[in-house]
């Protein structure tokens, strides 16, 4: 047997005792025997690295700390579930789903609803190629070189399936977790303050060697797109598949019932038991067996109409209420926060706790030195629940709502009556800046390369930058006082920034960061006003006059530039030779009347970039896809919207296609 012969045959043997060790818990040799193959496989591997592969063992820990995550796209939305918190509430679902279904015979699975870290993870012929977080659902981070630490993540499937994502949960179990701490706290640093803290916290590590240290472990819970396997009938035999390929799975815990009102006794008796499991559940998840009438009931928005999580009774505890203070959210919502006295709640001293809003609070009734009952909503976010209002002793205070920002001292507004949120729309507040920054520079707005968040949280930090316009009024110098730069870096992003200046007017709108202002609304005004100037005079009811700009969008504009801080934001971005005009594009129409709805990864063009294309030669373009659509342009991997367009006839052409029409 030849080197690159034996290697292969060494992984394999590895790769299956991970298996039945960290996946079926059933190892049939020693850790001696063990670490004897591994060893032999690092020595060939040492003698001969032109063979060492991605899928080798050897290379859970391989490469440098990342100094950012890169954003990727799902494959499908990562969906949440709803949830219950009585059986009277599953009742209520149940009665939901069965009016839809109404002559079926339905089937459940009850399982346990670890609390641990979203994450997905997709296998392209067998290998695992990326690992990501759940991130906004449809988008999350680039965090592969950290789950490949993960030994219950096999980096090589046992079955041939061309692509498979997954989804489940990071999780670390209780013992690894007090070890964990237990070592935290000897090295003199703050310990996690529980084990799904533990998890995301360990799983977002800048460098995968501290992730290997952690013990976390993957378990599957659904999946995304699937190719080139034979159809499942229900999510057991998905679950199945999963366990065949080597991943592991809830399929030791799962109950599957036939009635609702075992699963609802099945709640009651697993909540009693959930201090016997090795890793912490918040809860169950209760979904339908069959594929089909998962495909019948469908979605909503947010979430599956055939699943549901059925929450645990939060712990609960009293406390005082010394003070409140007010917390400016990167978004420039004003959030009060409740100052209390430390109380031991659900294994954790709780300190703070959100009042979400001065609604809430007028509901509450709460005042400072109010006795107040608090939970962990979800076991994670303390919250208060009520006042206990027989420990009054009058000396209590009323809470205010503020007149001003309390970081930048500018009004704050409540900008439509039916609104709760009150919020600071100074673009230049500090407690907003950072985000803002990384807004303004991203790359549908002004496209500054390499203005990344690293960048940005250093000049604020160092006082180097305070609003949108200072970034125009940095020197090369300036770049060098920072972390990792050097000449050739610092220069690279100077000339990136002087770029960034010659973008057109929708593009400076829309990095402003106009609240209800997207990427649309901001190329509708500038090709309306062609100017900022001019869409700085303009009235609420001029605005209104344009057909996609509605009331609150019109008062955001207003309200945007009229603040003294905006205006005078703009005049600093003139001074510094910022466009502030858009040019209209001319020449032929050939779109004219034609929707298009991109769905996939585009090789040749991005997605914002091929959608301005559309607009450009006077077609239109859309997010959805219906019977309006005209075409459907499908890149690698395409989602829900591919299917959508087979389902109702319309046509689909690949980027190619496009390509060729708008030549």
């Amino acid at each position: 047997m030849n080197a690159k012969q034996e290697i292969e045959s060494l992984k394999k043997e590895i790769g299956h005792h991970d298996y039945l060790y960290y996946v079926l818990a059933q190892p049939d040799i020693s850790d001696t025997e063990y670490d004897k193959l591994m060893g032999r496989l690092k020595e060939l591997e040492k003698n001969n690295p032109e063979l060492i592969t991605d899928d080798s063992p050897t290379q859970r820990v391989s490469g440098e700390a990342v100094k950012d995550f890169e954003t990727v796209k799902h494959s499908t939305s990562m969906l949440s579930l709803d949830n219950t918190y009585s059986s009277e509430e599953i009742l209520e679902w149940d009665t939901r789903i069965r009016k839809m279904i109404p002559n079926d015979v339905i089937e459940y699975v009850v399982e346990p609803k670890i609390d641990g870290v979203s994450c997905a993870l997709t296998y392209k012929n067998k290998l695992l190629m990326l690992g990501a977080t759940r991130g906004d659902g449809d988008n999350g981070e680039n965090i592969t070189l950290n789950v490949k630490t993960i030994k219950t993540i096999p980096l090589k499937l046992l079955t041939d399936i061309p692509f498979l994502e997954v989804r489940g949960e990071v999780y670390i179990e209780k013992n690894d977790f007090k070890e964990l701490n237990k070592n935290i706290i000897e090295d003199g640093q703050q310990p996690f303050a529980n084990p799904r803290n533990a998890a995301a916290g360990s799983l977002r590590q800048k460098n995968p060697r501290i992730t290997s240290e952690r013990k976390l472990k993957f378990i599957v819970h659904s999946h995304g797109n699937i190719e080139g396997v034979e159809e499942f009938k229900t999510y057991i035999e998905f679950l199945k598949l999963c366990k065949k390929s080597g991943l592991s799975t809830t399929l030791r815990n799962i109950n599957i019932v036939k009635k609702i009102e075992d699963v609802i006794v099945l709640c009651d008796k697993l909540e009693k038991e959930r201090e016997e499991l090795p890793y912490e559940i918040d809860g169950l998840v209760v979904k339908i067996n069959s594929i089909s009438q998962q495909q019948k009931l469908g979605f909503t928005m947010k979430s599956p109409r055939w699943a549901i999580a059925y929450k645990f009774p939060a712990k609960q505890a009293t406390t005082k209420l010394i003070n409140v203070t007010m917390q400016v959210g990167r978004t420039g919502i004003l959030t009060p926060v409740a100052e209390l006295e430390p109380v031991e709640c659900g294994g954790v001293v709780i300190s703070r706790a959100t009042l979400h809003n001065f609604d809430e609070i007028e509901r509450l009734g709460i005042r400072t030195g109010d006795t107040v009952l608090i939970e962990r909503a979800g076991e994670v976010i303390p919250k208060i629940i009520k006042v206990i209002e027989s420990k009054r002793t009058g000396n209590e205070k009323k809470i205010k709502i503020p007149k001003e920002c309390p970081v930048c001292n500018q009004s704050i507004v409540k900008e439509k009556e039916e609104e709760v949120a009150w919020r600071c729309i100074n673009p230049s507040c500090p407690a907003q800046i950072e985000r803002g920054l990384t807004h303004f520079a991203k790359r549908e707005a002004m496209d500054i390369e390499g203005f990344g968040d690293a960048i940005v949280e250093q000049l604020v930090s160092k006082k180097m930058i305070s609003d949108f316009a200072d970034i125009y009024y940095l020197k090369k110098d300036d770049f060098l006082k920072l972390d990792l730069f050097k000449d050739k870096k610092a220069q690279n992003i100077i000339e990136a920034i002087a770029k960034s200046k010659s973008r057109p007017l929708s593009r400076l709108l829309f990095a402003l960061g106009i609240r209800n202002v997207g990427e649309k609304a901001a190329i509708i005004l500038a090709e309306r006003y062609l100017t900022i100037d001019k869409l700085v005079n303009a009235t609420v009811e001029d605005l209104q006059k344009i057909h996609e700009v509605g009331p609150v969008v019109a008062e955001s504009i207003v309200k945007f530039f009229n603040q003294p801080e905006t205006q005078k934001l703009i005049e600093r971005l003139k001074k510094a030779g910022v466009n502030i005009k858009e040019e209209l594009k001319k020449g032929p129409k050939i779109l004219e009347g034609k929707t298009f709805v991109f769905t996939g990864e585009l090789k040749n063009l991005s997605r914002t970039d091929a959608e301005a294309k559309v607009r450009e030669l006077g077609g239109n373009d859309s997010s959805s896809v219906s019977q309006k659509t005209d075409f459907v342009v499908a890149g690698d991997n395409p989602g829900s919207k591919y299917k959508k367009a087979q389902k109702l006839g319309v046509k689909i052409i690949s980027e190619t296609d496009f390509l060729n029409m708008i030549k």
